[in-house]
């Protein structure tokens, strides 16, 4: 079992669509700015406005810009974006995704780690009034706090259970540690759709389009924190060939943790993929139960 198929089942709903293309234009890059809102990008504009500028993606910054509308289109319709929708979008880069949002009717709020695309971003988009962009790293970011009053802001106080949403070519270098950030966060996000792409710049690529459906907290497993439980289950797969015992061994002593596998009928050398959601369900109860534990 991977960590994957663990928490898909209690916590969000995952489409993977692989995506290939020997298309020129599927071409990553960094892009132009001046391509107007309502038009495509186009490949060749965008590389010469790219080169005048002297940027070029920064691979320390996992940058890899998608110009291809057709799969921008197809990741907003995967995430059932309507009129009025706000949506997180983490690197934008030059705003190529961010402008098949805005013609969707999407109020934007997208996270640009990168001081000069985060300004070339907010220059294309000046005068439209749906898009804000914030010059920071989402890693280290407050995004529940800021979703939340960006969505007050632009909504004007209506429709305040309408959840926001997550659309994004993702940096590959980060995209583990956003993934632990989202998943959790049912409570602000109804659906996470994502572009996984591990190649960077003018070369043709094979990209994967995953989506995820999240559940509200009320939804979720009984269990007292989803944080915690979510942090165990992270630090059972960052040493998924290590046997439990010595994988959690940083939360919690491992003779707890081998007498709780054994409360659970489970073997005491269990790994993490061997074990179901119930499983982790039942262990993480145990051992946050202080009559059991000590």
């Amino acid at each position: 079992m991977n960590s994957a198929s663990l928490c898909h089942r209690p916590s969000w709903k995952i489409t993977a669509l692989k995506w290939k293309s020997k298309n020129k234009s599927m071409n990553m890059l960094n892009i132009r700015c001046n391509a107007r809102v309502n038009g495509e990008d186009d490949y060749h504009s965008t590389l010469k406005a790219l080169q005048s500028r002297g940027r070029f993606p920064r691979k320390s910054l996992g940058q890899h810009y998608m110009l291809n509308s057709e799969i921008n289109e197809f990741l907003v319709k995967e995430a059932q974006v309507n009129d009025g929708d706000v949506v997180l979008e983490i690197g934008p880069g030059t705003g190529s995704l961010t402008n098949v949002l805005v013609n969707a009717g999407a109020l934007v709020f997208a996270i640009e780690k990168d001081p000069h695309m985060a300004a070339l971003v907010s220059e294309r988009f000046r005068d439209n009034g749906k898009v804000k962009v914030v010059q920071d790293d989402f890693t280290r970011c407050h995004i529940k706090s800021q979703i939340e009053s960006f969505s007050a802001s632009v909504r004007e106080g209506s429709d305040p259970g309408r959840l926001a949403k997550v659309i994004s070519n993702l940096p590959f270098n980060i995209t583990t540690e956003v993934l632990k950030i989202l998943l959790p966060m049912g409570e602000v996000f109804s659906h996470v759709v994502l572009l996984l792409q591990e190649e960077t710049a003018l070369r043709l690529v094979d990209a994967a389009i995953v989506a995820f459906q999240l559940k509200r907290v009320q939804e979720y497993p009984p269990i007292v924190s989803p944080e915690r439980f979510f942090s165990m289950v992270n630090s059972a797969f960052n040493g998924k060939r290590k046997m439990l015992r010595q994988s959690l061994q940083h939360l919690h002593a491992s003779h707890d943790i081998q007498l709780a596998l054994k409360t659970l009928g489970l073997p005491e050398t269990s790994r993490p993929e061997e074990l179901k959601l119930d499983d982790f369900v039942g262990l993480y109860n145990l051992l946050e139960n202080p009559k059991f534990v000590g």
